[in-house]
């Protein structure tokens, strides 16, 4: 048993479905499963969906013909034969968008927010099997709602992994004993079967919770590098690629930031000692990395920059120490307001953290805290993690800039910082 998953990047348009098909043709006969997420940057334009129907916007109408638009452009491309049902189907899912935009948004935000975002992975994976089955493949397309089960949190929902699991079981194996199935990432349901979406970009998630569930041989995921790289290319000209990587250093990268796997995707696979393959679309038949097991270190240093970051210090207005009372209180209000911390570093009678910066949790979260608390705050700034640092490495990454904050511990180094002025 085999989990494959493409991205968005890999079925952006007609081409990339055709590469992927191409792959799929390449492979023996295992049995498989293929983990799609939503086409190109659609996600991004269900968002600005999302936002314009909340807040009110004159093109939301607009914004939701072009998310139709660029679906259709696809699949004509793909399947000219207007006759296939693949397209009543599509305009089917469509369709349920339609009702939920002629109404006033009085549900909670993130519970629309699920609604309209899912979309994008219920489309893509039906272009993609209608075009499967068009090309010869034995194919069935897998609503992962019916098998993805989660509570009720929605934009971050948090997995039934007992009745997931039994559900795979029972229902899942028998149809990919017969057929190769293709299914959503990102995407779950409810006990009452409304949709929920498992955080942004938790295709990967996605992918791994499968894999788990079905004690799968392998997790592959397809990507636009040719693996894991030691650095971001857009950040360094010289990246170098990871041929191995431990589990530990895996998710150790991912939670500092990486982006090239999701940070909740290594738990399941490691869970169930399921190696993960980072492999080119681009070119299938190169070595890419194979995360496994093993207890090895990174061969190189590794680099991840986090740029718009915020930070925050934190100090009790009666200069008492920090202690664990206080942080108590901090962290519950960090939770409060959904904030995610990259890094932290406390004294005696201060608490420091680094965040992501939105602007209204930043003023939200600040105004709780300053009941109690004392705050001091900066933004623009900017986040790296150096993985195995060395003083050669943290000079490469400081030139022209004023440290704010800097954490320390054995393997890992954590800078905040910001340009100088001239």
């Amino acid at each position: 048993m085999q989990v494959f998953k493409f991205g968005g990047a890999s079925v952006k348009d007609a081409d990339g479905v055709r590469n992927l098909t191409s792959i799929l043709l390449n492979q023996p006969g295992a049995e498989l499963l293929i983990v799609i997420s939503a086409m190109g940057k659609i996600t991004d334009k269900l968002e600005e969906l999302c936002k314009t129907y909340q807040y009110g916007g004159e093109n939301t109408q607009q914004i939701f013909e072009e998310i139709k638009q660029f679906h259709f452009h696809i699949l004509n491309d793909l399947l000219p034969d207007h006759s296939n049902p693949v397209y009543d189907d599509v305009a089917n899912t469509f369709v349920e968008i339609d009702w939920l935009l002629e109404d006033a948004p009085d549900d909670a935000p993130d519970y629309v927010y699920d609604q309209i975002v899912s979309i994008g992975e219920l489309v893509s994976t039906k272009i993609v099997s209608a075009y499967l089955s068009e090309m010869g493949c034995n194919v069935k397309w897998i609503d992962a709602r019916n098998f993805i089960h989660t509570d009720n949190t929605y934009k971050e929902g948090k997995v039934n992994w007992e009745k997931t699991e039994q559900e795979i079981q029972k229902h899942l194996v028998p149809v990919l004993e017969k057929s190769i199935g293709v299914t959503q990432g990102f995407i779950g349901s409810t006990s009452e079967n409304f949709t929920t979406t498992l955080g942004r970009d938790g295709s990967d998630y996605s992918a791994a919770i499968f894999a788990a569930c079905l004690q799968a041989d392998a997790l592959t995921i397809w990507k636009d590098v040719p693996g894991v790289l030691n650095a971001d290319p857009k950040w360094f000209d010289e990246t170098q690629r990871i041929p191995q990587l431990s589990y530990h250093d895996a998710i150790e990268l991912a939670y500092y930031g990486a982006t090239i796997i999701h940070p909740k995707t290594i738990k399941p696979i490691q869970n169930k000692n399921i190696p993960l393959y980072v492999r080119s679309f681009l070119q299938p038949d190169a070595p890419g990395t194979d995360i496994t097991g093993l207890n090895n270190h990174l061969p190189v240093p590794s680099f991840i920059f986090k740029v718009n970051q915020a930070l925050i210090s934190i100090f009790p207005k009666d200069f008492s120490f920090i202690i664990e009372e206080n942080l108590s209180d901090i962290f519950s209000l960090f939770h409060k307001h959904k904030v995610k911390i990259n890094t932290m570093l406390n004294s005696a009678i201060s608490f420091s953290v680094s965040f992501d910066h939105d602007p209204a949790k930043l003023e939200a979260l600040i105004a709780d805290l300053s009941v109690h608390y004392k705050v001091k705050y900066n933004t623009g700034l900017e986040l790296v993690t150096i993985r195995y640092y060395n003083q050669q490495t943290i000079d490469r990454v400081t030139v022209n800039k004023n440290i704010i904050l800097e954490v320390k511990s054995r393997h890992t180094c954590q800078i905040v910082m910001r340009d100088k002025v001239v």
